[in-house]
Parts: C-alpha cells; sequence; structure tokens
C-alpha cells in the first residue's frame, strides 16, 4: 500500500506534464534559407503603362514580387511558391505556381 501513492503521484505529474510536451513546437522540417556570398542575387523590375513590378531572385529562385499599380490602387506583394510546393492537386483541385497575393495594411 505504501507504492500507492508514489504510483498516484507518478501518474498525476505524466499527466501535467503531457500538455507541456504538447505545446512544444514541431522541429522544422526545412532549413531557412542560407545565403552565401557567391549566391547571384537578381532584382528585376517590369514597367508599363499600368503597373510596376520589382521581382527579386537569389540564385533562379524567386523570393518575392512587389506590384504597384499606376492608376492609384494600393500595392500588393506575391508570395511565390516555394521549392516544396511544386504544382500539382490541392485537395481535389489542380494548383498553379501563381502564388498568394498579400496587401501591406501597416508600414513601419
Amino acid at each position: 500500500m505504501a507504492s500507492t501513492p508514489s504510483l498516484l503521484r507518478a501518474v498525476l505529474l505524466a499527466a501535467l506534464a503531457a500538455p507541456a510536451l504538447a505545446q512544444q513546437p514541431a522541429p522544422a522540417e526545412s532549413v531557412p534559407l542560407q545565403r552565401a556570398p557567391g549566391d547571384r542575387i537578381e532584382r528585376i523590375t517590369h514597367e508599363d503603362a499600368l503597373t510596376r513590378i520589382d521581382e527579386l531572385r537569389v540564385d533562379g529562385q524567386t523570393q518575392s514580387i512587389q506590384v504597384q499599380p499606376k492608376n492609384g490602387a494600393p500595392a500588393y506583394e506575391i508570395q511565390p511558391r516555394g521549392a516544396a510546393n511544386t504544382p500539382g492537386e490541392t485537395a481535389g483541385r489542380p494548383s498553379g505556381n501563381s502564388g498568394r497575393s498579400s496587401w501591406r495594411l501597416f508600414n513601419f
């Protein structure tokens, strides 16, 4: 009977520790992009009568696209898909490689 309180304490401690373990973030699957001194960086600007598009490429991979309409509409950014997010099917629907548009609400 003396081991019952010890067992009860161990079970209680394990139950209290489980949520703390569940809250720890999962290890990152991909390593953040490390820039080496020899990386080729390109800044490309496309401009016509309606828009100005600024594109940043590192070693041929598009990192960011910023679009500034000339008609007074707010500028927006297109976040290109990474190498892991290649075109294919998502939830049974075909997906392209166009990326996701986002607007900047605040600029500090």
